[in-house]
Formats: C-alpha cells, structure tokens, sequence
C-alpha cells in the first residue's frame, strides 16, 4: 500500500513536477511476468522516475548500508526503502554476492519486475561505464527478458553530490526486450557472461548517447585512471568476476 501511496500521492506529483517525464518504449514492459530492468544510473533519483513512468511495481537490489541506520534518522531510512519495494543485499564478498543473486532469483520467480544497475553504482561523471557480469548471471540462470533503460536528464534533476533537487527534463526510455536464450546452460562461463553484459552496455549506450568507458565506475571513484579514450562495449571480452 505504501508503494502505491508514495508514488501517486506522496511524490509523485511533486518528482512529475519536477522533472516532467517523458516516457519512450512503454510498450516493451510486459504486462505481466518477470523481467529484469537494466538501466544506467545517474543519479538517487533514476530509482524514484524509473518506477513512477511503470504501471507495474518495481523490486531494486538496494545496498545494505541504507537499512542498517541507527537512531529515528537511519530507521526512518531504512522503513522508506522498505515500502519504496527495494530489497537489502550484502555487496562485501563473493558469498554475499550469490546471496544476492538468489534473492534476485527468487523475485523474480514470483513473477515480478526487478530494477538492476549493471555499472554497480552512480557514473561519477555522466558518462556509461563498464557493467558488472552479476546481472548476466541472473539472465541466464532465470531465463527472463533484459529490457535496458536509459535514464536521461535525473542528474540534471538530482545533481549527484547535491541534496537540492532542480527543474529539469526527465526523459526514460526503454528499448526492445533482450532474449539470451542462446546461451542456455552456458550460465558460470565467465566469457559468455561478460558477452551477454557487454551486449546489454552496448544497448544502453545506443538508448541513451552516453559516451562509453571501459572500465567500472567504482574503479573510477577509488583513484584509478580512466582510459584515454571511449571503447565500443562490443568490443570487449574480458574475464571477470561473475558477482555484479
């Protein structure tokens, strides 16, 4: 109920007025059973308009850090998230990592539609970047369509860093569901899941005209230097970690 209350009454008006959403590719979310939405992540606030433009009820990974708060500012928290429908996961090592992946799992076996950011965090600086293979994983052990998003103009709106939000224009735009149902039984393959990520980066480099840079954004922020230059997705088959 607190859902429901919160996006048509609570703040929906006011995150409507704020950002004045265009909607793009509605038509691709399915009126009902799972899937996963791969989107960009540019700002807080892609978690508030991505579910406000959808009819249905979106379920996030969240970290876990936002349910752990203490005192009447950290509970308050951590009840918000709860009934905005995002779920708590453990991000600290590989054990973690498959625990969230089974919580994925089980949402989405209950037919629901999973919110998921593949680059792992907030892009530091506006452009797209590498995306984690975690959600690969869940594709290919689930089976469910991958619709990528494009989140345009929520860090306009919410600009990263800052606790003031801004008008602006909040475009969402969804492209055409993605089946990776040519992989089935490759899930674990670590070359086959960086494939299946990179096509999903590709795609939401195409929906929303970022630049590319192929290296993860939580790299970035800890120091490391950027490559010189933007690379096709694509083009990119490296090992990694199967946990995003």
């Amino acid at each position: 109920m607190w859902y429901w209350l919160f996006k048509f009454i609570f703040m929906g008006p006011l995150l409507t007025l704020l950002g004045r959403p265009k909607v793009e590719g509605l038509e691709h979310i399915p009126a009902d059973g799972p899937a996963i939405l791969a989107s960009n992540h540019l700002a807080v606030a892609d978690s508030f308009y991505l579910p406000l433009v959808v009819h249905r009820r979106i379920t996030f990974l969240a970290k876990q850090e936002y349910f752990t708060g203490t005192g009447l500012k950290g509970r308050a928290i951590a009840w918000f998230y709860t009934v905005a429908g995002q779920v708590p996961i453990d991000r600290s090592d590989a054990d973690a990592a498959q625990a969230a992946l089974d919580t994925a799992e089980r949402i989405l076996g209950a037919g629901k539609l999973l919110g998921m950011y593949p680059e792992g965090t907030r892009s530091p600086d506006g452009r797209l970047y590498k995306g984690k293979t975690g959600l690969a994983r869940l594709a290919l052990e689930s089976g469910v369509p991958v619709i990528p998003v494009a989140m345009i103009g929520t860090d306009t709106v919410n600009p990263p860093g800052s606790k003031m939000w801004k008008f602006g224009r909040v475009t969402v735009r969804f492209g055409k569901p993605m089946d990776f149902s040519r992989f089935d039984g490759l899930a674990g393959n670590r070359f086959i899941e960086r494939a299946v990520i990179d096509e999903v980066m590709y795609e939401l480099m195409e929906l929303s005209g970022q630049e590319y840079v192929d290296i993860y954004a939580a790299s970035l922020k800890e120091g490391a230097t950027p490559l010189p230059q933007s690379q096709n997705p694509s083009s990119s088959r490296l090992p990694d970690s199967a946990a995003g």
